[in-house]
């Protein structure tokens, strides 16, 4: 029994140390980068992956003295000299991503917090499941139409706006994933129900 429970501490500590790692690596990568590349000149964000019109005649590359749109298919907008603006449009969409992910994994070390004492239904769990569920509804939804939304804005004006088409569907698999925490966040509040009434017997 006590090696069972060593070895509970260490799963739990080694589930937190990842969960803090992860935290970490998304903030600096996804959110602290990008912005410090909107502030200052550290890795600046010049492009967007865009579709194409399937009906528009482009040749292999279209440009225009400070745009140009390389591909076909999937093409690249890229920025020769975005201003402040442009920069911003450029990384909302991954920005705003970042952050709603750091979000789900706070939430997420949270909960690993409270399996150290073994007890997995109480009521802040319970919230922190619908946190990650409402959080990854976002990012299935917000995310694209975001994205959608600054891509207009990006190509608006250019001559070449009228052969991009923006992406306007959703992301199905944070949705999904949205629904299976919703559904963990009803069976943790009927565990946690469940062991309240439990506990009113004894």
């Amino acid at each position: 029994m006590n090696d069972m429970s060593w070895w509970t501490r260490v799963t739990d500590h080694i589930l937190e140390l990842v969960l803090g790692l992860a935290l970490l690596s998304v903030g600096v990568v996804q959110v602290l980068l990008p912005v410090l590349g909107v502030a200052t000149p550290l890795q600046p964000a010049h492009s967007r992956e865009v579709r194409l019109d399937g009906a528009a005649r482009l040749p292999g590359e279209t440009a225009s003295a400070a745009v140009t749109l390389r591909g076909s298919g999937h093409a690249e907008l890229a920025f020769t000299d975005p201003g402040l603006g442009q920069h911003l449009l450029l990384v909302l969409p991954g920005l705003v991503s970042g952050l709603l992910v750091l979000v789900i994994l706070a939430a997420l070390l949270r909960m690993a917090r409270t399996f150290r004492d073994g007890d997995f239904f109480v009521p802040r769990n319970t919230r922190h499941l619908g946190v990650v569920a409402a959080t990854l509804l976002l990012i299935g939804t917000l995310v694209p139409l975001l994205d959608m939304m600054t891509t207009n804005l990006l190509a608006r004006g250019l001559p070449m706006a009228d052969a991009i088409t923006p992406a306007r569907d959703f992301a199905v698999q944070p949705v999904f994933l949205a629904l299976l925490a919703g559904a963990a966040a009803e069976a943790f509040r009927a565990g946690t129900r469940l062991r309240a009434d439990t506990e009113g017997l004894v």
